[in-house]
């Protein structure tokens, strides 16, 4: 079995119009790639935020959908969104096969905030599902959002529930990643990079999982909080985009 990934790392903004550029951008290289599935940072189609327009992201959501449909990519798209059957916030990774079938979505389960109550931050404005998997042609996949994967003890009130191993037990083969990370210049910037890499290669190495990770470039002058690319089981890189700017990757994955 195969599957052939892109991942997009993009400069995402709190502004929809500009952001179903971006992700439209992406769907055309993954399709000039012959890729079976695209992966989007956290909060690609949305921004990074609780706070956006329902009908304009509804609108938008259906845009890049019927536009990754019509080509017969599948998605694993980063969007914060408000689930209509309970009107939750989540932070999401929405997935969707090669035929635009709606296949569900994972949840931030491990969102930020401050270590003392009352708590501050996402943890306030996002709320959680439980964790659970999804088939693309016939293989397992599984998604985690930024947090979820590396448990930055800084800012995870919660206990690390290692989420990555979970996904392993569930006999996933493949973890699609979307990260928005914070980023400047300065040397603790380099202290959350090296800790975010070391973990992505040892927690699939750990699991004997494939991980295909993305994050935000913005902003575009600063490297980036995480590596994108694609990780393999053994815990080396098989594919990695550059460290700053809009970068698009493909790798075919052969299990």
């Amino acid at each position: 079995m195969e599957l052939r990934v892109a991942g997009a790392q993009l400069p995402v903004k709190e502004d929809i119009r500009a952001n179903v550029a971006l992700i439209e951008n992406a769907i055309d290289f993954a399709v000039s790639e012959k890729a079976d599935i695209l992966l989007t940072p956290e909060g690609s189609l949305s921004g990074y935020t609780h706070q956006f327009d329902q009908a304009q992201l509804e609108r938008a959501l259906q845009v890049v959908t019927t536009k990754a449909r019509q080509a017969g990519l599948a998605l694993a798209l980063g969007t914060c969104f408000n689930e209509p059957l309970d009107g939750k916030c989540y932070n999401q990774m929405r997935f969707y096969g090669s035929g635009g079938e709606y296949l569900g979505f994972h949840s931030k389960t491990l969102v930020c905030g401050t270590l003392t109550k009352p708590y501050q931050g996402e943890i306030n404005h996002f709320s959680v599902q439980p964790l659970r998997t999804y088939s693309l042609n016939d293989i397992k996949v599984g998604g985690l959002i930024c947090n979820d994967l590396w448990a930055n003890p800084g800012c995870t009130p919660q206990d690390d529930p290692h989420l990555s191993q979970q996904l392993s037990r569930m006999k996933v083969r493949i973890v699609f990643h979307a990260v928005y990370g914070g980023r400047d210049d300065s040397q603790w910037s380099d202290v959350n990079w090296n800790y975010h890499e070391s973990n992505l290669r040892m927690r699939a190495k750990a699991g004997a999982l494939w991980i295909v990770t993305v994050d935000s470039s913005e902003p575009v002058h600063f490297r980036c909080s995480a590596p994108s690319g694609v990780v393999d089981p053994q815990g080396n890189w098989a594919c990695r985009a550059k460290d700053t700017g809009e970068q698009y990757f493909a790798h075919t994955i052969r299990l």
